[in-house]
C-alpha cells in the first residue's frame, strides 16, 4: 500500500520557488510514498461559513476537501509574505479545518517547509502554518523542518532538485512524513 501525501503550495507564481520545491518533492518520493501537488488553491473562495453550506460548497473548495480526504498525510510548502504565512494557504487551512473537529487534517501526519529570499528561508510564515494546521486538528511533526534561505540567488539558475543539498533534506523530510503516515494509518 503506497502512503498518499497531498502538496499545497502557499504561492500561486507559476515559478515561484516553493513550487519548484514541491514539483522537487513529487519526483523525490520515496518508494511507498506519493506526493501529488495540488492544482486550484487560486479558486477557492476565502472560507465564509455562509457559503461552506452542504450540498452547496463551491466546487473549487469541494474539489480541495475531496482531494485531501483520499490522503494519508500532508507537505505544506511556505514562503513567507510580510514575515507571516501567504492568504491563499491559510485559507486551504480553513476550508480544510471544517466541519469543525471532523475536517480534512484531523489525526492526519503534515510537515511544513519552504523557502523564502530572507536568510531565515520563511521560518516565522512555517511556524504560522504549523500553528494553524495544529489547531485545525492535523498531527504537526515539528521535529520534520526544511527552511531554505536565499531563494532568488540560490534558485535563480537551479531548480532545487538540481541542489544536491536541498534534494537530499526534502528527500529527508518526505521519508520521515511517510513514516509517520503508515504509523498513523497502521494505528487507524
Amino acid at each position: 500500500m503506497s502512503v498518499r501525501i497531498l502538496a499545497l503550495v502557499g504561492s500561486l507564481r507559476a515559478g515561484s520557488h516553493n513550487r519548484q520545491l514541491a514539483e522537487a518533492a513529487v519526483k523525490l518520493a520515496p518508494e511507498g510514498a506519493e506526493v501529488e501537488l495540488f492544482e486550484g488553491l487560486a479558486e477557492v473562495p476565502f472560507y465564509n461559513e455562509d457559503i461552506d453550506v452542504e450540498g452547496a460548497v463551491p466546487a473549487a473548495a469541494a474539489r480541495l476537501r475531496e482531494a485531501a480526504g483520499q490522503v494519508d498525510a500532508f507537505l505544506l510548502f511556505s514562503p513567507e509574505y510580510n514575515g507571516t504565512i501567504p492568504a491563499v494557504l491559510k485559507n486551504a487551512i480553513d476550508w480544510l479545518s471544517r466541519p469543525y473537529g471532523a475536517g480534512a487534517f484531523t489525526g492526519k501526519p503534515v510537515a511544513v517547509v519552504g523557502t523564502a529570499y530572507g536568510q531565515f528561508g520563511g521560518v516565522w510564515a512555517q511556524d504560522e502554518a504549523r500553528k494553524a494546521v495544529g489547531i485545525a486538528g492535523g498531527t504537526v511533526l515539528e521535529d520534520v523542518k526544511l527552511s531554505v534561505p536565499g531563494s532568488v540567488v540560490r534558485f535563480a539558475e537551479t531548480h532545487p532538485i538540481d541542489d544536491a543539498e536541498v534534494a537530499g533534506q526534502l528527500t529527508e523530510v518526505i521519508t520521515r512524513l511517510h513514516g509517520h503516515a503508515e504509523t498513523a494509518t497502521a494505528a487507524a
